[in-house]
């Protein structure tokens, strides 16, 4: 699967962040999903190979602004661009009242089908898309959840082993075998299932919405090879904040993925007093020197634009 960041500043963009927006797509896929849709994310996309042609589902984690008010304009845009394609759209019920008042009050027409579903009813009624989803309750001021993506290729390699053993050799059946087709060799039929190897390991990447209680996603986070998650603020800045806002810090985030050994880790969602410039203090750095302090698996600060690809192996990289 693919990760692209396109925006991930926590309340209020900055020079160089924009509000919480981040694309999700499987392997070599035309199409893909859109977690959370700050203001700006429209013109965020503008500036990658995605088209909102191509988008198959919205998700929204929760109703707070800089994770949805960037919905009206792109939904307009995709009108103008000429999408017919239905659309779903996965958030809570407040989110669909939101789109309908601003499609009313402004006179917006969309010539596509808007299916809306409730973040809360997802795991009944999931949309039909390339990868299969799955909501987590998390912990905020609002309902709030997490949205895992899990994708399983359906291709299937040769047992190069066994067919050699059989002493079936190269030629054509080889691809009918691989396309799953039994065929006949020598009078004898050869059952491809028994010259085909196990599935790939399904892939699963968890993004999170504002959440204050990582150990929610204990159960979900098993067999997840990543976890996308909020870091708001450093643990001493949380503790002057107090607890009102209900974010994470970088230390608890990455006590929780240490503690249940997640391949790989990606914060976002960095308060604006965090700046790139690492001379200078609080800046990005304090971020990850207290997350890499606590967690020793494949860590990533993640910054607007960047593309991450999961691996066969089970490692994101940047690409």
């Amino acid at each position: 699967m693919e990760l692209i960041f396109l925006g991930t500043s926590s309340g209020t963009p900055t020079k160089t962040r924009n509000v919480s927006a981040t694309a999700v797509k499987a392997p070599n896929a035309k199409h893909w999903c859109l977690v959370d849709c700050g203001e700006g994310t429209q013109h965020q996309i503008l500036r990658t190979k995605l088209s909102l042609n191509s988008l198959q589902a919205i998700f929204i984690t929760h109703v707070h602004g800089d994770h949805c008010y960037g919905l009206p304009g792109l939904l307009a845009s995709a009108a103008m661009a000429g999408r017919t394609e239905k659309l779903y759209l996965v958030g809570p019920a407040e989110i669909e009242a939101f789109v309908s008042a601003v499609c009313t009050l402004t006179e917006l027409y969309l010539p596509y089908e808007i299916v809306f579903i409730d973040s809360a009813t997802l795991n009944e009624h999931r949309p039909e898309l390339e990868l299969s989803v799955t909501a987590v309750k998390l912990s905020h001021r609002v309902p709030s959840h997490a949205f895992s993506f899990c994708y399983q290729s359906d291709e299937r390699k040769l047992d190069l082993e066994k067919l050699k053993a059989a002493d079936i050799k190269p030629g054509p059946h080889w691809g009918e075998l691989q396309s799953g087709k039994d065929i006949m060799l020598d009078g004898e039929t050869i059952l491809a299932d028994d010259y085909l190897l196990p599935k790939a390991k399904a892939q699963k990447i968890i993004i999170c919405g504002d959440n204050d209680q990582p150990d929610l996603l204990s159960d979900e986070i098993k067999s997840a090879d990543v976890l996308v998650h909020e870091a708001t603020y450093t643990y001493d800045i949380a503790q002057k904040v107090g607890p009102g806002p209900m974010h994470s810090s970088a230390k608890i985030v990455a006590e929780f993925a240490g503690k249940h050994r997640v391949d790989n880790l990606v914060l976002t969602h960095f308060s604006a007093r965090y700046q790139n410039d690492t001379g200078s203090s609080p800046s990005i750095l304090d971020v990850e020197l207290e997350a890499r302090a606590h967690y020793d698996g494949n860590l990533m600060l993640a910054s607007d634009f960047d593309h991450y690809r999961l691996g066969k192996n089970g490692v994101l990289g940047k690409l």
